[in-house]
């Protein structure tokens, strides 16, 4: 399924197989996770690196060649994140800031992802994944962005007690789970008159879930945004304790509206998360199945992908969405 413009359906398309090169290797596709990313990508709100473009950067695949230095075995099933190249030269390389690399390149925007039934990815930005016993490839593939930033978030909330989510979709409906199993206290905000979403929440351990537009019955540690709205920051300022934090976790977000210094004093402070390292794939691919993580996952064939970033921007299922490739 290939993005020929910005602000146009994908469109399915008959491509050549990829060609893989030195240090990559020809995976075949089996799952692709859906996320708002994506479709930021779509709607044109982020720039890719060229058209025609193949979306999708949470993708679960079979290893059909291995690359020169064997990383990984054919037929072995690996898991291909965001993050799909860096320089390995520059300052935030050389100091384990990989995510910030001047040069980085990125699965399903710099990169042809996988919408598709064939992709090539750098064998050392593919991870191993739990046995698929564990974590069949529908469950393991929504990990691989809205787990990995998620948990990244939250581990830039730092020790907070009391933390509240912001937007309830893949990433919350994953970090809400770590966040209880860590013994954290979760409020969750969804968008107003989402009863369902609130009972979602709920469902997974939050002791609280409301609307964006109320107050929570105990003033926030820290707050993770993970829907692409600006005023939300400034909202989620205003219900913070003193010393507190409001972690941004998008790639997009629209403009945040100017606020009063009132709202930030007492050391409250914004912070954003960009992109993942290496090292947030080993280190969370290892958490999840101790906790365990459970993903709930509304599956769509390659061929819908299209319906499925159209279902996303409406907020039409809860948790995660994932393409399946026959």
């Amino acid at each position: 399924m290939v993005l020929q413009a910005p602000g146009e359906p994908l469109q399915a398309t008959e491509l050549p197989d990829p060609i893989p090169g030195p240090g990559d290797a020809l995976l075949r596709v089996r799952a692709c996770g859906i996320c708002r990313t994506d479709l930021h990508l779509r709607d044109g709100e982020l720039q890719p690196r060229h058209l025609p473009l193949v979306l999708g950067h949470q993708i679960v695949g079979e290893v059909l060649l291995a690359d020169a230095a064997r990383t990984h075995a054919v037929g072995a099933r690996v898991g291909v994140p965001w993050l799909g190249w860096t320089c390995g030269e520059c300052r935030y390389c050389r100091s384990g800031r990989e995510n910030l690399c001047v040069q980085a390149r990125f699965t399903g925007k710099d990169i042809d992802g996988g919408y598709a039934e064939l992709a090539v990815a750098d064998a050392r930005f593919c991870f191993p994944l739990p046995p698929e016993d564990d974590y069949p490839d529908l469950q393991v593939a929504p990990l691989l962005c809205a787990g990995l930033i998620g948990h990244r978030a939250l581990r830039m909330a730092g020790d907070a007690e009391r933390v509240g989510l912001y937007g309830f979709g893949a990433s919350a409906h994953i970090v809400c789970q770590v966040a209880v199993h860590q013994g954290r206290e979760v409020y969750a905000f969804t968008r107003p008159g989402d009863d369902v979403g609130q009972a979602f929440a709920r469902g997974l351990g939050a002791i609280w879930a409301g609307t964006s537009e109320d107050q929570p019955p105990e003033p926030l540690d820290a707050a993770i945004v993970f829907a692409p709205a600006g005023p939300l920051v400034t909202t989620a300022l205003r219900a913070l304790a003193p010393g507190g934090t409001v972690v941004c976790a998008g790639i997009h977000m629209s403009d945040i509206p100017s606020f009063p210094y009132k709202d930030l004093w007492q050391e409250r402070s914004i912070r954003s998360v960009a992109n993942l390292t290496r090292q947030d794939g080993t280190s969370f691919l290892d958490l999840a199945p101790r906790i365990p993580v459970r993903m709930t996952v509304t599956t769509y064939p390659l061929q819908q992908a299209e319906q499925a970033l159209s279902d996303l921007r409406a907020g039409v299922f809860e948790g995660a969405a994932v393409l399946t490739v026959d």
